[in-house]
């Protein structure tokens, strides 16, 4: 009999809205994740202590533990504390860094994971992947698509504004991907999984293309539907591939050749799309992104986040170093460090006419 359908990896409860961690508990028991409260919940130094004593009173049954740093120290740690203690679940209160310790921590006990995010930096929100720091600089680890994700719009606008704007960079920067994925099907046959790609295309275009900004509850519904959508896709394809080409590597680039200057993911990811259209050829798609990162207030030259025209030469020629066996516009052209530089300036000279 031939497959007539297949099953999707994804969360069993996505709520974003205003208001949506008003009822945390009784959300949480009635969707059938933990109806005595028995929660390990993960949180942030910052703005998860501050969401604790909201919590706390109704939680009782819950125990918190603070994590420092997106490490996999901090996730095997944490993993480590709640071993043995019978959670139904564990609960990541925070930002990127602490949802993707806590994916991995979870993974690492066999629990399942809630995702509750008080930022929109990137698409680790609901992706199947941990970014975690560790000592050879930073890896990418497997782990389940989280249960549930809560995105309150109220707690994302206590968030400083950098943060959203990240995220606008990393859904953005999907377009760039899949044209990568796309011209790899063309030249090595890699195969393209096309639910997987029509998501990932989906949500990349939803952000560039919608009028609003940051400041309104549509164009914030909008992003993060489309960074969970992200997420989702990655769990259908079974890695990065959705969402991440030359873009990222170009991202990885900035973060191991300066890893004390890096920008955020989100703005890395955006300046590299750009710049990866224009590589290809795509002026008018470069173009419109650069247009939407700017009125973002998003960079489009490494020199608006503080790095040399001559670091970004050298980091886009570090790039495909950072994922090797993935193919994208950076493995096609194969250019050389002057060919790159004289690339940048054209880009430049294109962005400022």
């Amino acid at each position: 009999m031939p497959v007539l359908t297949r099953l999707i990896p994804s969360p069993v409860f996505v709520d974003i809205r205003r208001g949506a961690l008003d009822d945390l508990g009784v959300v949480l028991a009635d969707q059938r994740i933990s109806a005595n409260g028995k929660l390990a919940i993960a949180i942030s130094g910052g703005s998860g202590r501050k969401l604790r004593e909201q919590f706390a009173p109704v939680l009782p049954g819950a125990d918190w533990y603070p994590v420092e740093g997106g490490t996999i120290d901090a996730a095997v740690k944490l993993a480590d504390a709640m071993r043995g203690k019978r959670y139904d679940a564990v609960v990541a209160l925070g930002g990127g860094k602490i949802i993707d310790v806590t994916k991995y921590a979870a993974a690492r006990v066999g629990l399942p994971m809630v995702a509750i995010a008080t930022n929109l930096s990137h698409d680790g929100i609901c992706s199947p992947i941990s970014t975690l720091d560790n000592d050879n600089g930073r890896g990418s680890y497997g782990v389940p698509t989280p249960l549930a994700i809560l995105i309150d719009l109220d707690v994302i606008r206590d968030a400083p504004p950098r943060f959203v704007r990240s995220g606008i960079g990393d859904a953005i920067s999907n377009l760039s991907a899949i044209a990568d994925w796309e011209l790899s099907h063309r030249e090595t046959q890699e195969p393209i999984d096309g639910l997987a790609a029509a998501m990932a295309r989906s949500a990349g275009e939803a952000v560039l293309r919608h009028p609003g900004g940051i400041g309104d509850d549509d164009f914030l519904v909008t992003l993060s539907e489309g960074l969970v959508m992200s997420g989702i896709a990655m769990s259908i394809s079974g890695d990065s591939r959705p969402s991440s080409g030359a873009c990222h590597e170009i991202s990885h680039a900035f973060d191991l050749l300066f890893p004390q200057r890096a920008a955020s993911h989100g703005e890395q990811c955006g300046l590299g799309a750009a710049f990866a259209m224009h590589l290809r050829g795509a002026k008018a798609e470069s173009g419109l992104m650069t247009e939407v990162l700017r009125r973002h207030a998003l960079p489009v030259t490494p020199e608006e986040i503080g790095f040399t025209a001559e670091e970004f030469v050298r980091a886009v020629e570090f790039a495909p170093q950072t994922r090797p066996g993935r193919y994208t516009i950076l493995e096609h052209l194969d250019l050389s460090t002057d060919q790159i530089r004289d690339a940048y300036a054209d880009y430049a000279k294109t962005i400022r006419s």
